[in-house]
């Protein structure tokens, strides 16, 4: 649906910008292919205002000019249309490099190689390698989540899904309705941020739990989307980055080192354990069952209760 949608856009969007004259609505029908299979002009109508408006919002302008009969016709003229030369420094052109060279891993390696080819014929100075490697650390975000690609374009067409999530304490997935507002990297894993219609408030999904296919709901958003800030905040408190107590952890010597950095105070145990003190917010429990047997839960009881709940999960399956 997303695929069609955009080539109805592309098409719409090729006619205008290559007429010479304002296009009726009736041209345009006539000239785009998915128009002619609406079915009714009511159904039309509202297609091509729908897809007139996300053209503007993509930065197309398109000016509406009425003829000497009254007729109201459309086009958007090259001009209006044309993009400034671009122009990169050479520290432009090594952060786009960069940018493109963590996302070499996911489905957007393509899209990024192809984008830093236009802008080397657009004028990248030649003595800049977007692809050269300054430092012996190479930045990855590794994206192996199949849901990862239809819940990026959820989030950019504004359209609400529908998923089988299983929850780190559940032995069984169970669906989710969901308005979904951004997708977040954080500490290796990939969350959706959004709005939980069955639950009514907000919700942070673990791309690695949901299950199967996610599936498309036409319909509109109910809820107000916030502000980028906003959802990092969210997925941040979530991934449990808001923290407002302190844990107490036996962790084995050499093992554990984010956990470390994280210690306000580490004492050596003997017999290969140390103790420490981290700050406990929500989200804790589920990081701390990553480190598996190399981290016991001392207090408090509450803690110690969830990360046994989400190992009896993981040992059922």
């Amino acid at each position: 649906m997303a695929i069609a949608k955009a080539e109805r856009l592309m098409n719409l969007a090729l006619c205008l910008l290559g007429t010479r004259r304002p296009l009726s609505k009736r041209e345009l029908r006539e000239s785009v292919e998915a128009y002619l299979e609406a079915a009714s002009d009511d159904a039309f109508n509202r297609m091509f205002e729908r897809d007139k408006d996300d053209l503007r919002e993509l930065g197309l302008v398109i000016e509406t000019v009425e003829n000497l009969e009254g007729e109201i016709g459309y086009l958007a003229r090259r001009d209006s249309n044309r993009l400034p030369p671009i122009t990169l420094d050479a520290e432009e052109a090594a952060a786009l490099g960069l940018a493109a060279k963590v996302w070499q891993q996911a489905r957007l390696a393509g899209a990024a190689s192809g984008a830093l080819q236009k802008l080397r014929a657009a004028g990248l100075p030649e003595d800049v390698d977007p692809y050269e490697a300054h430092s012996a650390l190479e930045p990855r975000i590794p994206v192996h989540e199949a849901s990862f690609e239809p819940l990026m374009l959820a989030c950019r067409d504004r359209r609400p899904v529908v998923f089988d999530y299983r929850k780190a304490t559940a032995a069984q997935p169970e669906p989710r309705n969901v308005e979904p507002w951004a997708l977040e990297c954080w500490r290796g894993h990939w969350y959706l941020a959004g709005w939980d219609r069955d639950r009514r408030a907000e919700r942070v999904f673990r791309l690695s739990r949901i299950t199967g296919k996610v599936r498309s709901r036409g319909t509109r958003y109910t809820a107000p989307v916030p502000d980028v800030v906003t959802v990092r905040e969210t997925v941040a408190s979530w991934a449990g980055e808001s923290a407002d107590r302190t844990a107490r952890i036996r962790l084995r010597t050499d093992a554990g080192y984010p956990l470390r950095a994280k210690a306000t105070s580490v004492r050596e145990l003997g017999d290969g354990w140390e103790e420490l003190e981290i700050p406990y917010g929500h989200g804790l429990d589920a990081w701390l069952v990553e480190f598996g047997a190399d981290v016991v839960v001392l207090e408090p009881a509450e803690l110690r209760a969830d990360v046994m709940d989400r190992l009896r999960a993981v040992a059922k399956g």
